[in-house]
């Protein structure tokens, strides 16, 4: 990923130096759980270095990189050098080393899917009595609170932190089960005590890999999470409108520049930023899927996808996080401009709630909608307030303070928001 999109603590955890550290990790766990090296051979097999240019020169002329890792590394060792690699193949150590960044990955991540749900719980009760429309297919549809809307967005993200919680643990497994997975250099047994070293899961039938539906499932997840950051993120693209402004995402007046020709403008770009690159994580995802038929008990066509997808869409997803937790807790809310739109229509907005008392006052359905539906085109169409029009038809007999009371709208608001503190 480019280093525009990467944030240290994640970017770090995915350089070649920390990919074959992580390689390093699982060939030493290996040889201390084997029976042939001495103390004084684990002792120098521990010590052993490596750098990654030297492993790039070497694997020039392998043209294998693991086989260039485990040449630098056992030379490094001296005669114990023998012992590393002792009967394991080169899927033993990349998807267990893989499933080792993928658990450090799953720990940043997890903490910023989480600091996402309280950053936006946090502003749904804040504004749990902000009264604002709510919008179908774009058009008014009746008031909510902003409150309410936000519990919506922390909601989803609280079942996003869930579904990642799962696909991580999930694809924390490793496997040092040798060519084809039959143990034929090995054990079982010599697999578990590796792999508790790593405190990695076992794959329990790795066919020499770990099957990949599990970073299928895993990179599903980050498109998942992708996708409820960007239907936050449109959200507030569309009320930052010139024409709707009921809420702007942080803008640093004074230093930050929305335009380089038109000194006025505030543009949503973090939350079109957020957007474009949740697309970046559907489109990883299905490369994810693809990579799960291998042939047989294995092939490498996965591999050079995973050599980016993995780390690109873990760096995203971090980034993604960042940037949804500074605009939810740093956006502007402009309640008068929330107050002021919900008079657009007239009072049209207030269709069901003439509809309603029609039908209990013991007008017909069809009859009260045809009555409720030409008075709300016309307040709409005329710009007359509908409650003015309803009171030029006494013989409605209509309670206006009671249908256009606004509480009605809002009285269940902070019961919703409260199952927040259900979570």
């Amino acid at each position: 990923m480019i280093d525009r999109y990467t944030r240290p603590e994640m970017g770090a955890l995915w350089t070649d130096e920390a990919r074959m550290e992580a390689w390093r990790r699982v060939e030493v766990a290996a040889c201390e759980a084997m029976d042939g090296p001495t103390e004084a051979e684990l002792d120098a097999i521990r010590a052993a270095t490596f750098t990654v240019r030297a492993v790039q020169e070497r694997e020039a002329i392998t043209d294998h990189d693991v086989a260039a890792f485990v040449d630098v590394l056992s030379a490094s060792a001296g005669d114990a050098g023998r012992w590393i690699h002792f009967g394991l193949t080169s899927s033993d150590v990349l998807d267990t080393a893989t499933a080792v960044q993928l658990r450090a990955a799953g720990e940043i991540v997890l903490k910023g899917a989480r600091e996402l749900v309280e950053a936006l719980a946090e502003r749904a009760r804040e504004h749990v009595d902000t009264v604002c429309v709510g919008r179908t297919h774009g058009v008014h549809a009746e008031p909510t609170t902003f409150g309410v809307k936000l519990a919506g967005f922390a909601m989803e993200a609280q079942r996003n932190v869930e579904r990642l919680q799962r696909a991580f643990a999930q694809v924390s497994v490793g496997a040092i089960s040798g060519a084809v997975g039959t143990y034929s250099a090995t054990s079982p047994e010599f697999e578990l005590r590796v792999l508790q070293r790593l405190g990695l899961q076992r794959e329990p039938v790795s066919t020499q890999v770990v099957a990949r539906d599990r970073h299928a499932e895993l990179l599903q997840a980050i498109a998942l999470a992708g996708a409820g950051l960007e239907r936050f993120a449109t959200e507030i693209r569309h009320l930052q409108r010139t024409e709707v402004r009921e809420v702007e995402e942080p803008f640093r007046s004074g230093k930050q520049k929305g335009s380089s020709a038109m000194p006025h403008k505030r543009n949503p770009i973090t939350t079109e930023r957020i957007t474009g690159l949740a697309r970046v994580l559907r489109g990883n995802a299905s490369a994810a899927v693809e990579n799960v038929a291998l042939w047989h008990e294995r092939d490498i066509s996965h591999s050079g996808a995973e050599r980016v997808i993995l780390p690109d869409s873990l760096i995203l997803l971090d980034y993604l996080h960042s940037l949804a937790i500074r605009v939810a807790r740093g956006m502007v809310v402009h309640a008068d401009r929330m107050r002021e739109n919900i008079n657009l229509t007239y009072g049209a907005l207030y269709s069901q709630r003439v509809l309603l008392t029609l039908v209990a006052s013991g007008t017909g359905r069809d009859e009260a909608y045809r009555i409720v539906q030409q008075a709300t085109q016309r307040a709409w169409d005329e710009r007359t307030p509908l409650r003015e029009l309803l009171a030029a038809q006494p013989e409605l007999g209509l309670d206006l303070d009671a249908v256009f009371d606004l509480s009605a709208y809002t009285r269940h608001a902070a019961q919703i928001v409260a199952r927040l503190d259900e979570q």
